[in-house]
């Protein structure tokens, strides 16, 4: 019925056309009619140009349609009125079609938000990007890592890292790195896990960066205290049989009746020989034992006792007891806090063992500078944590020892016992910190402290 509605109209708008044609015909034979026949010649040819554009409906309809879809604008409707039942069958199917991929888009978009939202949620760093270095996606979790606000091409990374950027350009899938970055006077260990897929036929790597330097750091503290308890076992077992063997050696040879030291049956070259001997023995076994037992202090750090106390009192104490050592050596020590009431929630004990560990190194790195500083700064950092920089204008540390000064027996001082960082950084562990070095050759060191 609509098609036949639909030949009606063709039919109606070619009789129009005929008697208008006709008309023309019968004025162009008859004098004194130009300018009707110039007129009924014009609406001739408007009736021919707009039956065709009334044909050609369906062709621009269909056009419509499928540029709406090539260019996924599906806010396009179709409506035709007065045309039969075919046309607005033909209309409705465009239009379910239309609402269908709408329908989908819609589905897509809250796939892809969904899963944006999952990944930005993630604590693990994630970024996708291209192998020209493009970046598709990148989380939050990267973002407050590498202390950045947007990452549009991987190359930006040099600013945090000068080799960061071609270490990731150029993994592979399955590559696994462990890279050290020192972001905002923090040491960063993160491991790098890479995968490639493909997508609209090319290649994207997708690259998880996560921090796990607290775990590093707890399982190398846990590693040396196994360690320091089999060393203590092992050489306990060994120092306790010589000093006792040594005292009853010295009994057997020595008469001590009527508090005379008398040696049986040998003479005074020997009894003052074997007497140095085992006087020595015992000398030696005693300073093991202490030596022994001031190393197993690494492994009895008591619990820390949290209180909330200024950190204007850290300083104090620590500057009351060292302050007569820092006159005596002419060094000029500076102490700020930013703000003058900051305070903190830690064990006080514990931390003035660490303030005197710093300082003491502080003192001991500026003794053969002309004019010695030591300065010590607390402040609140840009995640809103408390930070303690311990800065001195020594000689420095030496770059190949970075990495060993918080090692337990270690030390680059003639006269010391290499567990003063060691025991300072367990005591951090324990308080969930972190205490980390920068130092450059000839330009002093920094040692901060972040709660």
């Amino acid at each position: 019925m609509g098609f036949k509605k639909f030949r009606l109209w063709v039919f109606f708008r070619i009789i129009l056309i005929t008697a208008n044609l006709f008309l023309l015909v019968m004025l162009i034979h008859r004098d004194q009619h130009e300018i009707t026949s110039v007129i009924v010649g014009l609406l001739a040819v408007v009736q021919i140009g707009s039956l065709q554009h009334f044909v050609e409906r369906t062709n621009r309809k269909l056009t419509q349609f499928l540029e709406s879809i090539r260019h996924s604008d599906f806010s396009t409707s179709f409506s035709d009125k007065g045309l039969g039942h075919s046309f607005e069958g033909l209309n409705r199917a465009f239009n379910e079609v239309i609402r269908e991929f709408r329908k989908n888009r819609a589905e897509k978009e809250e796939n892809y938000n969904y899963l944006l939202t999952v990944v930005q949620h993630v604590s693990i760093g994630i970024i996708a990007y291209r192998k020209d270095g493009k970046v598709d996606i990148i989380n939050n979790a990267v973002k407050r890592l590498l202390r950045i606000t947007n990452l549009k091409e991987i190359r930006d990374l040099s600013a945090v890292k000068p080799g960061l950027p071609s270490l990731l350009l150029n993994l592979k899938a399955g590559d696994k790195q462990l890279i050290k970055l020192v972001i905002e006077d923090e040491l960063q260990q993160i491991l790098v896990y890479a995968t490639e897929f493909r997508m609209r036929g090319e290649e994207f790597l997708l690259v998880s960066l996560q921090n796990i330097s607290s775990e590093l750091d707890e399982k190398e503290i846990e590693s040396w205290q196994k360690l320091i308890r089999v060393l203590t076992h092992e050489i306990m077992n060994s120092i306790t049989p010589i000093s006792s063997l040594a005292a009853t050696v010295q009994e057997l040879l020595i008469d001590e009746e009527e508090d005379n030291l008398n040696l049986k049956k040998l003479d005074e070259e020997d009894i003052e020989s074997v007497y140095q001997a085992l006087a020595t023995i015992s000398s030696r076994s005693q300073g093991l034992l202490t030596f022994v037992e001031t190393y197993r202090n690494l492994t009895r750090i008591p619990r820390p006792n949290f209180r909330h106390f200024p950190v204007r009192d850290l300083f104090d104490r620590a500057q009351l007891l060292l302050n007569p050592k820092i006159e005596k050596a002419g060094i000029h020590c500076v102490s700020r806090i930013f703000p003058e009431d900051l305070m903190i929630t830690a064990d006080p004990d514990l931390l003035d063992q660490v303030f005197i560990n710093l300082l003491l190194n502080a003192i001991d790195a500026v003794k053969d500078t002309s004019e010695p500083v030591i300065t010590v700064t607390a402040s609140v950092n840009i995640n809103g944590r408390v930070s303690i920089d311990f800065a001195d204008n020594g000689s420095g540390i030496k770059p190949d020892i970075m990495d060993k000064v918080f090692m337990p027996f270690f030390t680059s001082k003639k006269e010391g016992s290499g567990i003063g960082l060691s025991l300072s950084r367990q005591i951090m562990h324990l308080h969930k910190g972190t205490i980390t070095v920068k130092s450059k050759p000839n330009e002093g060191a920094v040692f901060t402290l972040v709660f």
